[in-house]
């Protein structure tokens, strides 16, 4: 059904257990993917989501960690390296909201949302290319807010844009190895992050007239994830149904 074949491949993907994490661990799986989930306090989930992978004949882990805790990370890696081999493929999606006027913003508001979002993200990014076999694929999963005006956004917006740098950065280090580094900035998407008074408005600003699944970002994910992306690198790629 996907064209993107990634049979004997292995990618870990941070933040799955629920949302667009969630379905792009489930589309590299479909893929044939072996696939570490990673998630920070829904184990259920995240455990549902490994028995679906195992019972349509794929591989799947779940490993709890948080982005925010560079132990966490590298134990998120270890577990990966051990449970399926080498690392091909890396999706850094996990983050949290905070959102609120800029003058309300706390410096604790602050500190938790750069701590999650930049810098653990960051450091995610960092593990993954100390790890990643040659010719491997990193992607990040930022927010079409980054292309918008959007009030109350300011710590949020101001995150996900440090990750899209580190992406352009990062692309040019690891391209001598063959590994393709980018960044996918979902729009409007259907998820407990959206709240449901904006739904309308938000499906309003498409030509589509829908606001996106979540499944539309795992198809982009999957894509730049295959061999068939091997001529994309450092981009910043909008998935918004034509909002941004």
């Amino acid at each position: 059904m996907y064209p993107q074949n990634l049979t004997g491949k292995t990618a870990v993907v941070t933040g799955s257990s629920r949302g667009i994490g969630r379905a792009i661990a489930a589309r590299l799986a479909a893929n044939g993917a072996a696939v570490t989930i990673n998630y920070r306090s829904e184990a259920g989930a995240a455990e549902e989501l490994v028995a679906q992978i195992v019972a349509s004949g794929g591989s799947a882990q779940a490993v709890q960690g948080d982005i925010a805790r560079i132990d966490d990370i590298q134990r998120l890696f270890d577990k990966a390296e051990i449970a399926f081999g080498p690392i091909d493929i890396v999706v850094a999606n996990a983050s949290i909201a905070i959102l609120k006027p800029l003058i309300d913003c706390t410096e604790d508001d602050f500190d938790t949302l750069f701590g999650a979002n930049a810098r653990g993200t960051f450091f995610t990014l960092k593990e993954a290319a100390k790890r990643l076999r040659d010719g491997g694929r990193i992607v990040a999963v930022t927010t079409g807010g980054t292309r918008m005006f959007l009030g109350e956004t300011s710590l949020y917006l101001g995150s996900k844009g440090a990750v899209e740098q580190f992406v352009r950065s990062l692309s040019r280090e690891l391209g001598s190895r063959g590994i393709t580094v980018n960044a996918v900035l979902p729009g409007f998407t259907n998820t407990d992050m959206l709240p449901e008074r904006d739904r309308a408005r938000a499906a309003g600003m498409s030509p589509f007239a829908r606001v996106g699944e979540t499944d539309d970002i795992a198809d982009v994910v999957a894509f730049l994830a295959s061999e068939q992306a091997r001529w994309v690198t450092g981009q910043n790629i909008g998935a918004g149904g034509g909002v941004m």
